[in-house]
Formats: C-alpha cells, structure tokens, sequence
C-alpha cells in the first residue's frame, strides 16, 4: 500500500501537466486565429473561407489518419452525435464568427464570442446534471468580468446598427456551448479524435462550399496579399487541424466547467495578438481584464477532488 501512494500522485501530476499543456496550446492557436482571420477576410468572402478551411481540414485530418491506419468508419452509435456536434461546434461557431467580424472590431468579436462558458454551464445543469461549484462560479464571475472590462463602454453605447456584429458572434458562442455539452454527453468515443473532428469537417465543407458557389465571388488568388496568405496558413494548420482536435480531447478529459472556463485564455491572446499585429493600444482595462481570466483559469484548474 504504500508503495501504491506516490504512483498515483506521479500519475496524477502528470495528468494535469498534460492538460494545462493542452489548455495553452488551444489558448495560443485559437487566440492568434482571431487576427489571421481578419486579415484572410480582406480578400476572402466569409462561405469561400469557411470553404477552404473546413475542406483543407477534413483531408488534411482523414489523410493523417489514412497514413497511421487508424480506421476511418464511424460505429453506428456515434455517427449522429457527430454530425450534430460538428454542426454546433464547428459549422454554427465558424460561420458565426466569420460574419461578426465583417462587422465589429476583432478584439470585440473575441470577447463576445467567449461568453460560452456561461452558456455552457448552464447547459450542462440540464443536460448532463453537472453541479457547478462554488469555485466554478468564482472563476466563471471573475472571467467574465474580465470580458466585460475588456469590451468596455463601446458595449453599451452600440445602437441597433452595430448589433449585427454582436449578434453573430453571440449566436456563435451559443452554438459552441451546444456542441460542447453535446460531446460531453456522448461520453467514451471510440472514434479516434483525428478521424471524428476529421469528418465533421468533411460534412461542415459541403454546405460552405454550395453557398460560396452560389453567393460569392472571390477574387483571384495570385491578386491576394501576402498577409491573406500567411493568415489563411495559420488558420488551417493551427486554428482548423490543431486546436479543434485539441479541443475534442480536451472536453472529453475534464468536466464542461473546467474545460469551458479554462478557454477564457483565448481571447487574452487574441486581443493581445491584435495589439501586436493591428497597432491596437495596450491600456491599463487590456491589463486589469488580463489579470481576471488567468485568475479565473488558475482557480477553476487548480481544484482538487478530496481523496476518496
């Protein structure tokens, strides 16, 4: 016995330095999306980017799996809560993202968009009987006061003409809090995380590409800026393929408050990439709400079971 005592502390460390690794990786490649988004829609209309990148994902995530021989077909049992996830988590929260940034500032759109976790608790009361405790509600409380000192006062002097933008990118986070409860509802998946998120991109491609075939008309790709480029780059490779299989793994590993709170990291980093890459101001609001998210990640994430 006790030789059994440092094992499963070593085991259980090694766990949590494992999520906290994943954490900060969705943080940085979903945070700096934010930005490379931005510059993709200067010279891509939103259908023909959503387009693009779902397909580039669904081969690009189909083809890995195809190489390591994982299999590719999907068990009867899970094949509807993939396709209605990947339409809650990948197609409602990319499309709604993608028009609320034609009509608001980046940094806000982040922000707004990261009110998810709100919505996902109070989900996951009804659908999966999680009890969120009080040192949730303390890290959701501080988080989203973070959010609010972020967006500021340009929130509440919005008229009904700047709430287009708001209302995509609410109607986003929406979506994303459905799609997460319903992964975790599903529970044990026996479809590997590549294949999964792999196909749901596959059948998120379909109707982008119908409705940019028929609504939109994008320029030639030989006229587009070099930033579109490098934007569209980072947006498959680190937004699309990494950090949504990421993220798939992540909420399977934790309960919905941890790994919905723990995502308030990725608007820090994407107004903070916005500082950097668009010459947005650092002030002492960026500064104060900075220091409320981590504060909550830090709470939500440093919470132990007692021992049983």
């Amino acid at each position: 016995m006790p030789t059994q005592a440092p094992s499963s502390a070593s085991t259980l460390a090694r766990r949590d330095l494992t999520t906290l690794l994943l954490i900060a990786a969705i943080g940085l490649f979903w945070g700096g999306n934010w930005p490379a988004v931005r510059f993709s829609l200067m010279d891509i209309p939103p259908f023909s980017l959503r387009a693009i990148g779902f397909s580039a994902g669904a081969l690009m995530l189909l083809g890995w799996a195809w190489l390591k021989r994982w299999p590719l077909a999907i068990v009867p049992g899970e094949r509807l809560w993939l396709v209605v996830s990947g339409l809650f988590t990948i197609l409602g929260f990319n499309l709604g993202t993608a028009f609320g940034q034609l009509h608001m500032p980046t940094s806000q759109a982040a922000i707004v968009a990261f009110t998810m976790p709100c919505w996902a608790l109070l989900l996951a009361i009804g659908l999966l009987g999680e009890r969120v405790t009080r040192r949730q509600w303390l890290g959701l409380g501080l988080g989203q006061a973070g959010l609010l000192v972020l967006l500021g006062p340009a929130a509440w002097q919005a008229g009904f003409e700047g709430l287009a933008g708001p209302a995509f990118v609410l109607a986003a986070a929406l979506s994303w809090a459905l799609g997460t409860v319903l992964i975790k509802r599903r529970g044990g998946w026996q479809g590997h995380p590549v294949v999964i998120t792999g196909w749901q991109f596959a059948l998120c491609a379909l109707p982008m590409i119908v409705l940019a075939a028929l609504l939109e008309s994008p320029s030639n790709p030989a006229n587009w800026r070099t930033s579109t480029w490098l934007g569209l780059g980072y947006h498959l490779v680190f937004a699309i393929c990494l950090a949504q299989m990421l993220w798939f793994r992540n909420v399977n590993r934790l309960t919905i408050g941890q790994s919905t709170i723990s995502t308030l990291i990725i608007p820090v980093v994407g107004v903070s990439s916005a500082v950097v890459l668009l010459d947005e101001p650092l002030t002492f609001r960026l500064l104060l709400a900075l220091a409320l998210i981590l504060s909550a990640v830090a709470i939500v994430m440093t919470q132990r079971k007692p021992p049983p």
